[in-house]
């Protein structure tokens, strides 16, 4: 093969030079005079300190940190001001690249391997960068685990011709590194694998030995309070594994029985509800923020005066959240749970992670206890963050996600709006006798927020000059969205202002936008606060006072006179001792992965039998009109597919009521028909009986 190779390439160069076939290409060696400084760079690389493999992988390491650091500062030369800024930080950095690259060592095609291993760390470092321009949170190895999502978003944040770039680069860095693989230069000795094991060893050993330094000077943290701040102050290869390798919560040091049972007081637990009891609703907004917080721009007018009046009329404040630009699971976790992200590893979706195999108490489980229907909605894929696997673990009895929704609307962006929220909300209240207790999460404010013009004449303007255009066009287009959002929340409010039963309405931001603003360029002071209001239909005492997202389910209970669950007494009775969070922490261990004592050894909490969709999705009849098979029944969706033998076929939606096949079945096995709901990556999420 290589043999052809260079014939082909002996031919190209024969054409180039006009030289008539059949002659030899003779090279002319003509002496050549370079300057001084280029000989004395020259003789200074081919000296045997700079042949050396070990230097050459720690200069090769420290150009990768370069480029890996500035790309992450969208500059060059952020690289050298991290070097200036933190040096240790810096190397020790350089350090985990040096430990990865000699790998090599094992191995005759070691050039080979340095691209490759190096094309890694830069497509890392490059990823980041990226990432970091769309949103306010770095890159981490939870992205990863949560790729499946990565790919549903990608449309919002790429066009499809970037789209199609993407893809291309991919297949051709594939095929270069297979041409790579085959051609790069092999070592022609023999690899001394007892030399490669100690040099191995002893980079692994010298890296082991700074970061216990740094860790020990403090200059490298193992906890990280801001993921941005974090990879901004130590580095984004020690940021990055520390995501990987930091997961879970550590086992505190005095774990014990003992501990965990005298959190509480002797029958500080046994509570008894004797009070009436409202249906309870949580509206996480997504994104949502008044943009009169946000205070880099000024607006032409007010984009959510009903969310300003309703501050002024019910208990309000500031809610401290876990995220920023993204991340809405885990806002979304701590509110149900009351639990903190804080102790768990950084960058860690408890969605993806231990929640997947193991039920968590929230309060979903906990109102259940008392009679409460319990239901989740979502007008969004509902296997995006595996919540239609993961709220079987939280206690819901019912998840509403879009594909059980009909007439929907949708945003520039192709996000489903919120006021589709208002008939789900209210459906799933009289589809039960019982008190609900109802959470729903909505997604019209996502990002990414369009550089380009998608609003024409958009309600809200910047009104500063000298604001550059993709800018403008962003933040105009979400200050429309949140204006529109803030119109859902009042006809909400009106809706269940005479709905005939009492009902408490939570409504919350789940983190600020991902407009690149900093602390200083809001009214909180924190990139990590939004707001929340607590409404109700029946008079309750009005307070200001600012929460954490783990405290809001303790205080909507406290306001209408309810203690139910453990977390819930907790943060009730002991939010104001000094071992706070040390015994949040004890018994966030001790539910998720300890040995349960506070439930006197085994959790009394089972995955529910959790139904897609309130509404049942029935077939009433299959009709066959001249050849054609046509399905009727009840609540059908654009989501709604006509399955036989659990193989999708192929189906057209005409209404609620109404499905066409456009397949041909076997007359025998058309009365086995049923109707799946199928959501945009084939996944079927429920079937008929």
């Amino acid at each position: 093969m290589k043999h052809y190779i260079r014939k082909a390439l002996g031919e190209v160069q024969r054409i180039f030079r006009r030289i008539p076939k059949g002659h030899h290409i003779e090279h002319e060696k003509k002496e050549r005079h370079y300057p001084k400084w280029m000989t004395a760079i020259h003789k200074f690389f081919n000296t045997k300190f700079m042949k050396n493999q070990f230097i050459q992988v720690g200069i090769l390491s420290i150009l990768l940190m370069l480029y890996i650091e500035g790309f992450g500062y969208d500059s060059f030369a952020g690289g050298f001001t991290f070097l200036l800024r933190n040096p240790f930080a810096f190397f020790a950095n350089a350090l985990i690249i040096y430990a990865t690259l000699s790998i090599a060592w094992l191995f005759r095609r070691r050039v080979f391997f340095y691209i490759f291993i190096s094309f890694v760390w830069m497509l890392l470092g490059t990823v980041n960068g990226v990432i970091l321009m769309f949103r306010m949170t770095p890159f981490t190895t939870a992205d990863i685990e949560i790729i499946d999502m990565g790919l549903d978003i990608l449309p919002s944040y790429l066009s499809t011709g970037q789209i199609y770039m993407l893809v291309a680069g991919i297949i051709l860095a594939v095929i270069i590194f297979v041409l790579l693989f085959i051609f790069a230069p092999k070592r022609k000795e023999k690899v001394d694998y007892r030399k490669a094991v100690i040099g191995i060893l002893a980079a692994s050993l010298l890296l082991f030995g700074g970061l216990t330094v740094g860790n020990k000077t403090k200059y490298l943290e193992t906890y990280f309070e801001n993921l941005w701040n974090a990879y901004e102050q130590y580095g984004m290869p020690y940021c990055f594994l520390s995501t990987w390798l930091n997961k879970g919560i550590d086992q505190p040091v005095n774990y014990s029985k003992y501990a965990v049972k005298s959190i509480f007081k002797d029958g500080e637990l046994d509570t008894q509800q004797e009070n009436s009891t409202p249906n309870i609703i949580f509206l996480q907004l997504e994104s949502f923020v008044d943009p009169d917080d946000l205070t880099k721009y000024h607006y032409s007018g007010v984009a959510t005066p009903y969310f300003k009046e309703l501050k002024e009329k019910y208990s309000s404040g500031h809610l401290k959240v876990p995220v920023v630009g993204g991340g809405t699971a885990n806002t979304e976790f701590e509110a149900q749970s009351g639990m903190s992200m804080e102790f768990f590893g950084p960058g860690e979706y408890p969605y993806k992670s231990v929640l997947s195999g193991e039920t968590c108490e929230t309060m979903a489980y906990d109102l259940k206890k008392i009679g409460y229907a319990t239901h989740a909605i979502h007008n969004h894929r509902g296997a995006f963050y595996n919540r239609w696997k993961v709220f079987k673990n939280l206690g819901y009895d019912d998840f509403t996600s879009l594909e059980y929704m009909n007439y929907v609307s949708k945003t520039p962006k192709n996000y489903a709006t919120d006021d589709v929220l208002l008939g789900e909300i209210i459906g799933a209240m009289q589809s039960t006798e019982a008190r609900d207790y109802i959470y729903t999460i909505s997604v019209q404010g996502h990002g990414e927020y369009p550089k380009t013009k998608l609003v024409n004449n958009p309600p809200f303007k910047i009104t500063d000059e000298d604001v550059p255009d993709d800018v403008r066009n962003a933040y105009e287009y979400y200050i429309t969205m949140v204006s529109e959002m803030d119109n859902f929340v009042k006809n909400l409010t009106d809706e269940l202002s005479s709905f005939g039963e009492e009902v408490v309405l939570v409504m919350y931001g789940d983190h600020l936008p991902a407009l690149g603003m900093k602390a200083d360029e809001t009214v909180s002071g924190s990139t990590f606060k939004t707001e929340y209001v607590i409404w109700s239909n029946f008079e309750m005492q009005r307070e200001q006072k600012d929460l954490a997202a783990y405290q809001l389910a303790a205080e909507v209970q406290k306001k209408i006179g309810m203690r139910e669950g453990t977390l819930t007494v907790f943060h009730q009775d002991h939010e104001g001792d000094s071992s706070y969070l040390d015994e949040l922490k004890l018994l966030q261990y001790d539910m998720l992965y300890g040995d349960k004592y506070i439930y006197g050894g085994v959790s009394p909490f089972k995955p529910t039998d959790m139904k897609m969709g309130y509404k049942p999705i029935k077939i009433q009849e299959i009709s066959e009109v001249g050849g054609e098979y046509y399905i009727v029944g009840e609540n059908f969706t654009p989501y709604s597919k006509v399955s036989l033998d659990e193989k999708i076929l192929e189906t057209i939606y005409l209404g609620p009521t109404l499905l066409k096949l456009l397949e041909e079945v076997d007359p025998a096995e058309a009365l086995n028909m049923k109707v799946s709901q199928v959501e945009k990556y084939d996944a079927i999420l429920s079937t008929t009986e």
